[in-house]
């Protein structure tokens, strides 16, 4: 059956309705999408702003500071001897032990001295003999002079008699020092302490063959009532030390200076003070640095040879500036310190260190007094980054 030409028009308009009812609200839900789509993304792309770091500030003053400088130290016995024998011979008898405190010619060590006692006799059956020897030059002498004189014998006579009187007593002479060199030997024998002192390490037991060929000392013998305290200075330290302590000569200006303690290796200070007395004659090739040597005193004998510490010397600062060790940032060697300008805004400046005071630094150059720094939380900032100041209790150090 065929449609009629309206019929197909209707159908054709009426579809074209259709579509365009389609596509309407196809544009309707595209626009909402793109609105709903374009609030969303404008919300989460806006930037946020944090507000400045609230920090501590504090005003640099300059105020007198004592300093105190560290360098490490060697600690000497003021006399450390090696005790050895003088002669050769069994080790007879051990009177020490070690560690032992000992005083001055207190006997230590016996070595067999039967051979030198017989050869002391010796020594003295030969002065006897050659004594003997000149009392019968000396009667030949007297008898050839009378009959000189009674002109029995010649003057030739006499002079013989006188040559033999004088080789007489040369051997007397001779017999006189082989005596004493026995008693010395024989003395040698009964090992002494020289000094006051300690014993260290017995290296010999009782019963060792000794002699005076050993490579090993008996022991040692440390004498630690004063002690030498040896420590370095680099050659700037020197010079400064030389420029600052008053004096002409070196002398004087070890005389005038003022007293170091010693640090002990636990860091406890030791109980009394010492004294610089001597500066080496020349610096260390290898290191550049020269020795110097404080005397401290030892009467409880607590400290021995060979303990180790630190040597303090004090150093006096008129009117220098402090920054606290914890305002401070290190890199690449150098020291920073963050500054204040009147707008919070913080600056990285470098400064230059004269040294430490307990945990602050005292500070050469950079900085000035009257100068605002950060005090705490400095990790974290830039250079130029404004932040809100945060004054403390107390905002300046003394």
């Amino acid at each position: 059956m065929k449609t009629s030409p309206l019929n197909d028009f209707t159908k054709i308009l009426g579809l074209e309705f259709n579509t365009v009812k389609y596509f309407n609200h196809v544009k309707i839900l595209y626009f909402f999408s793109a609105v709903l789509l374009y609030g969303c993304s404008t919300g989460t792309s806006k930037p946020v702003t944090p507000p400045p770091p609230s920090l501590p500030i504090m005003t640099i003053n300059a105020s007198d500071q004592n300093v105190y400088q560290e360098y490490p130290a060697a600690i000497e016995a003021s006399a450390n001897i090696e005790i050895r024998p003088q002669v050769d011979g069994t080790l007879e008898h051990i009177y020490i032990d070690e560690g032992a405190r000992v005083n001055k010619g207190q006997l230590l060590f016996k070595i067999n001295d039967r051979p030198y006692q017989e050869q002391l006799n010796q020594a003295k059956a030969n002065l006897e003999a050659a004594q003997a020897t000149l009392d019968n030059a000396e009667l030949e002498v007297d008898k050839k002079t009378r009959l000189v004189n009674n002109k029995v014998l010649t003057e030739f006579q006499l002079q013989t008699a006188i040559s033999n009187r004088n080789a007489a007593k040369a051997s007397v002479q001779q017999a006189l020092s082989a005596v004493e060199s026995a008693k010395i030997n024989v003395g040698y024998t009964a090992i002494r302490a020289s000094v006051d002192g300690y014993i260290g390490r017995l290296q010999r037991k009782q019963g060792s063959l000794v002699g005076t060929a050993d490579q090993q000392a008996l022991t040692e013998l440390s004498n630690v009532k004063d002690l030498h305290v040896y420590f370095s200075l680099s050659e700037n330290d020197f010079i400064a030390f030389k420029n600052n302590v008053q004096g002409n000569t070196l002398e004087q200006k070890l005389k005038n200076l003022p007293p170091v303690s010693l640090i002990l290796s636990d860091q406890s200070i030791y109980e009394h003070t010492g004294k610089i007395d001597m500066v080496d004659g020349q610096f260390d090739k290898n290191t550049g640095a020269i020795t110097l040597r404080a005397t401290f005193p030892n009467p409880e004998g607590i400290l021995r040879s060979g303990n180790t510490g630190k040597i303090r010397i004090e150093k006096k600062y008129n009117q220098t500036l402090l920054v606290p060790q914890m305002a401070t940032l290190e890199m690449q060697d150098k020291i920073f310190v963050y500054t204040v300008d009147s707008k919070n805004k913080v600056s990285q400046q470098p400064i230059e260190v004269l040294g430490k005071s307990g945990a602050n630094y005292l500070i050469k150059s950079g900085v000035s007094q009257g100068d605002k720094i950060v005090q705490k939380g400095i990790d974290l900032l830039q250079d130029g980054q404004v932040i809100t100041p945060q004054p403390l209790a107390q905002d300046s150090i003394k």
